[in-house]
Parts: C-alpha cells; structure tokens; sequence
C-alpha cells in the first residue's frame, strides 16, 4: 500500500516532464522555417540543357518568364554562355543566398569543365536577397566586380520600389546578355531622389504673414493679462 502512494505522489513529477517534453517538441516543430527551399529540392539540370529559368517561388509571369528564356537562350546559341536564372521562397535554416547558389552550381555542373560557361542567378523572395556564381571560362567578361553590381545594384533597383520581381529578373538579364555579348557594360540604373527642393523654404510673404500672426496672438495675451493683474493688484 505504501509503494502504492509513492507511486501516486511521483505522477505529477512524470506528467510534468511529459508535459515539458512535448511543448520543447512543439515549439521546435513550430521554429523550423516552413516551405524552405533546399538545394535538394531543385530540379536536376546539366550544362546544354534547355531549362533557364526555375522559379520555384512563382513570382515571375509568364510573359517575363519567356522574355528571360528566350534571350538567355539566343545568347548562349550564339555566345556558349549560359545564364539561368532562378526564384526561391525562403531559404533553409542557416542556408545564405550565396551558400545556396555555390551548392546549386555545384549540384548542375559538378566539375570544372561542366560549369566553365555557366551563370547561376538565385533569389529569395522572401529576404530580397540574391546572389550570383559564374564560371571560370565567363570571368573574361563578366568580371566579378560587374557580377556583384547586378546582384546588388541592377537587381535590388526595382525590388526597393515595392517587389518588382519582374522588372528586377529582367534587368539583371539584359546587363548580363549585354556584357557577355561582348558589348560595354551598361552599368547599373540610376538611382533619382524623388525629394522636392522646391517649397522647402518659407516665402518672404509667408514669413510676413506668420509674424503678424504671432503679434496679433502676443497682444490679444497681454490684452487678457494686464487688466488681471490690474485687478488683483487693487484687490491686494
């Protein structure tokens, strides 16, 4: 009977370790990011291949879409540069946009030789963020220097006027067909402040008006204050 109200008194002690264990799992369960994209994910592609846009995240219509494929593909017919563009929805945990680009690269054109003419765009719709891997064979044109500009600059131009994934994707694609058809480098878009200098400083008729107001205002005080103190003064 007594090992029968040992047990009893324990019961509270293991439902409350139950209990801990599965809110831990649940709030781990709840912490993984959800639809992360992993490289594994990603459709198998080879250099040659006919695929030059994977846009997993579905942010890109089917007009841009064909637009990207059908330069991308008269450049490379007529270049043997291939550029391939892609859009992902969120990136696995502790994955960066780079990292996930060095290891897609990788996975579609695993030796050196495979990759020599290959350019690989990746961009995360969900942080903006992007990133660029291009060949050893293609660095005799697009440096890494121009590289970057179009990740940071061309891309991200448009995307920080509100999302425009399109315009963005097609952007970076015509300055890379441009650089690697062997023409001179755009370079990236102007940035134009929409800031209005114009009407920034007060007019001398403002200045004249605000100061009138400000006597009128002083003299309607003291016209209301003196008499007060008037009256007090003759009270005391």
């Amino acid at each position: 009977m007594r090992e029968l109200f040992k047990g009893i008194r324990e019961w509270p002690f293991l439902l409350g370790i139950t209990v801990g264990m599965l809110l831990w799992c649940n709030t781990f369960l709840v912490a993984a990011p959800a639809g992360a994209t992993g490289v594994y994910q990603m459709p198998s592609l080879s250099a040659g291949s006919n695929t030059w846009v994977v846009d997993t995240a579905e942010i890109l219509s089917r007009i841009s879409e064909g637009a990207i494929a059908k330069k991308t593909k008269n450049l490379a017919r007529e270049t043997g540069w291939e550029v391939r563009l892609v859009a992902i929805h969120r990136l696995d945990y502790g994955e960066t946009a780079q990292s996930f680009t060095d290891k897609l690269f990788e996975k579609w054109f695993p030796t050196p030789e495979a990759g020599e003419n290959q350019i690989v765009l990746v961009l995360d719709n969900v942080t903006n963020n992007a990133a660029i891997r291009t060949g050893e064979g293609v660095k005799s044109l697009l440096t890494d220097d121009i590289a970057e500009s179009v990740v940071a600059e061309t891309l991200q131009a448009p995307l920080r006027q509100g999302d425009k994934y399109n315009q963005a994707m097609l952007d970076a694609t015509d300055r890379l067909v441009t650089v690697l058809s062997g023409k001179p480098d755009p370079g990236p878009p102007e940035i134009t402040d929409n800031i209005q200098v114009e009407g920034t400083f007060t007019s001398a008729e403002e200045t004249k008006t605000g100061t009138a107001t400000v006597i009128v205002v002083v003299l309607l005080i003291l016209a209301t204050a003196i008499p007060m103190a008037t009256y007090y003064w003759y009270q005391r």
